[in-house]
């Protein structure tokens, strides 16, 4: 398995498939299950969440409350607690509801994992997308994947608006050694500012979010040029100008399809196997 960063700059490369939580249709979002699901289906890249136990062990589950600061176990354990009151070992007996949890599906029989047993679990088979709950925890987890050898499997991301953040994160990566992506917004009125900030960085992708697409698509040459490739995420919740999956299920041509078109390789999506689907079955020229 080639190192990450040139996996992401081969030219030749095709768009990118990133299961969000792993492949969560078949198994519990951010479980062994839902990795090893990912790797199965084929899928480049699965992002998972990352957050710490009372006792400093990195594991996977993504709901912070809103109320208190912590990792909230309701949806996907049914408790009402905090993840960062209980030590990893309590955390690990706890089974987790199916799919994406809630009060709809039943329990199954993954536990909650620790992001080392992911880290072995992936080794050699899928890149991993670190989304990483709190920035306190940026170097701890860089470390813990460095210690692991996982270095060229991985990547760290975290906002980027302000070049002291810009250079926290170069540092980071050029520290440690696992490869860091910036999250940017970009908009049409300042789109050459926020484009030098993103090159400060010398990324080798940037999770994009958009004010309109044309403001990816009539500047996907600075990305190219550069060798930036460009990550946006079709997550219902979270995606820019109502190109999201539940549209791309209806017409995936006028949601993924356009985003290519527009310069993105590689997309987050809560289904991906109809993307799988819709790329197996299109063809996309680059420029």
């Amino acid at each position: 398995m080639i190192q990450y960063r040139e996996y992401i700059g081969l030219s030749s490369r095709p768009v990118a498939i990133v299961a969000h939580r792993g492949f969560w249709h078949t198994a519990p979002e951010n479980s062994l299950a839902a990795i090893s699901g990912a790797i199965c289906a084929g899928y480049e890249i699965a992002e998972i969440d990352i957050q710490s136990s009372k006792d400093g062990i990195l594991f996977l589950l993504h709901d912070r409350d809103v109320d208190a600061p912590g990792a909230s176990l309701r949806r996907m354990t049914g408790l009402s607690d905090l993840a960062n009151n209980f030590t990893f070992s309590q955390l690990n007996e706890l089974k987790l509801k199916n799919f994406d949890g809630g009060e709809g599906n039943s329990f199954s029989d993954q536990s909650i994992p620790s992001l080392e047993s992911v880290l072995k679990l992936a080794d050699e088979k899928i890149y991993l997308d670190l989304d990483v709950k709190s920035l306190e925890l940026l170097g701890k987890t860089s470390k813990l994947v460095a210690k692991m050898g996982m270095q060229g499997q991985a990547a760290i991301k975290t906002q980027v608006q302000t070049y002291e953040q810009a250079e926290n994160l170069k540092e980071l990566e050029s520290k440690i050694g696992v490869m860091v992506m910036p999250m940017m917004h970009f908009s049409s009125d300042d789109f050459l500012e926020k484009f030098d900030l993103l090159q400060s960085v010398s990324p080798a992708m940037v999770e994009a979010e958009f004010d309109e697409l044309s403001t990816l698509s009539l500047n996907q040459n600075y990305f190219k040029n550069a060798g930036i490739s460009i990550w946006v995420n079709t997550l219902d919740p979270v995606a820019c100008c109502e190109f999201n999956d539940s549209s791309a299920l209806i017409d995936p041509d006028s949601i993924w399809g356009e985003l290519i078109r527009a310069g993105v390789s590689i997309i987050q999506t809560d289904e991906p196997e109809a993307l799988k689907k819709f790329l197996s079955s299109h063809v996309f020229t680059d420029g």
